[in-house]
């Protein structure tokens, strides 16, 4: 026989006071697993069948599926259960904690976006006795905040398959039917180091780098003048030279420089392909220097993502909220649930100004607007399928 899960409120003091940080350094990264038992068990008292999906390599870390309802299509209510790390010390409140305080919600993952899930579970809490048409699937994945091994562990898996997905990132319940993808490489030069009084001693890197950074904002214009997105509040893929580090003495010939370069990609715009066109632009600069050269993926990468402005749940999105439907330079799991075969839109209560912040925080009067939207779309795309 099965229970009811804690009240609202309850929940979202249980997501927020289980720490789930990930990040690309192992000094910080947790797993998530925690949190996804207690999804999981919230959504087996409400009759969802459940799944913990592992994450190949992580123990402790997981994706949950769950799924009230058969048939084909459905709707997907989406979100990471991973947050960034955080610096305690530059907090009002304990940012593992939740607080109630000036009618907001703090704590790390109020606004990006544990809420979210808690309010989803809310939300199908209020309509899981009746008999649905299509399938609801409650999705919390690992490593959003990373690695998104959590999104592209559901894609290989090739689950799930719905027709709808709503991801419940911050945009302030805007809807967003498209965003830019993220790249990120490392530039690395090996060079030869030496005694600073001749220069035939050894082949500085740090002036290769020099000669590299030049053909990087080269490349950069020529993006910029062949890709344009009037959609976006930056029209262009832009390219930020983000570190640099060469050498460590004055009086020594640098022996090797690494540049980070981050590269936001629009729509339409192949991640594998510009890899490619960096590393050729790179090794025919490079050609007649005696320079090794390394580029280097930092992480697989992030692609774009767009889903059609006349698809039903755009439209839908756009009708419940009375907004249009917008672009945001930020990246998602979009992408991979649109790989999926599901047509997705980003939309949550939080605000991305409050994302990865000190003293992040959900406004109180977001709450019912978010239950009343998330019956509406339960409503609309389970109950009575929309087309």
């Amino acid at each position: 026989m099965h229970t009811s899960p804690p009240d609202l409120m309850d929940m979202l003091t249980a997501l927020i006071g289980t720490p789930s940080i990930s990040s690309v350094n192992p000094d910080f990264d947790q797993g998530n697993r925690r949190v996804v038992e207690l999804l999981a068990s919230w959504l087996d008292d409400l009759g969802f069948a459940v799944e913990v999906q592992s994450l190949p390599g992580h123990a402790d870390k997981a994706n949950l599926i769950a799924r009230l309802g058969a048939g084909e299509g459905g709707l997907v209510l989406a979100g990471h259960t991973d947050t960034v790390p955080c610096d305690p010390e530059l907090w009002t409140h304990d940012p593992f904690r939740l607080t109630e305080a000036d009618n907001r919600l703090y704590g790390l993952g109020t606004s990006d976006m544990k809420s979210f899930l808690g309010l989803a579970v809310e939300a199908a809490r209020e309509l899981h006795t009746r008999t649905l048409k299509e399938p609801l699937y409650i999705i919390a994945t690992a490593d959003e905040e990373s690695s998104m091994l959590g999104a592209r562990t559901l894609v290989e898996s090739g689950r799930p398959r719905a027709r709808h997905a709503i991801i419940g990132e911050p945009t302030g319940l805007r809807p967003i039917r498209t965003h830019k993808g993220i790249l990120m490489e490392a530039i690395r030069l090996r060079g030869r180091s030496g005694h600073s009084s001749d220069p035939a001693l050894g082949v500085n890197a740090l002036e290769g780098m020099h000669r590299v950074l030049g053909e990087i904002l080269g490349w950069r214009e020529d993006l910029q003048a062949k890709y344009r997105n009037p959609l976006f509040k930056v029209p262009v893929p832009t390219l930020n030279l983000g570190h640099i580090h060469g050498g460590d003495n004055p009086n020594r010939i640098c022996g090797e420089c690494e540049l980070h370069i981050d590269l936001r990609p629009l729509p339409g715009m192949n991640l594998d392909d510009l890899r490619t066109e960096l590393r050729s632009r790179l090794e025919r600069l490079l050609a007649d220097s005696p320079l090794k050269l390394d580029v280097i993926p930092l992480f697989e990468g992030t692609p774009a993502m767009e889903t059609p402005a006349d698809a039903p749940i755009v439209q839908l999105a756009e009708r419940l909220t009375g907004a249009p439907a917008e672009a945001v330079a930020f990246g998602t799991e979009g992408p991979y649930f649109n790989q999926l075969g599901t047509q997705t839109v980003i939309l949550g209560p939080g605000d991305i100004d409050q994302a990865h912040q000190p003293d992040e925080y959900l406004g109180l009067e977001r709450i019912a607007p978010t239950l009343d939207l998330l019956e509406q779309f339960i409503i609309s795309c389970c109950l009575a399928p929309a087309r």
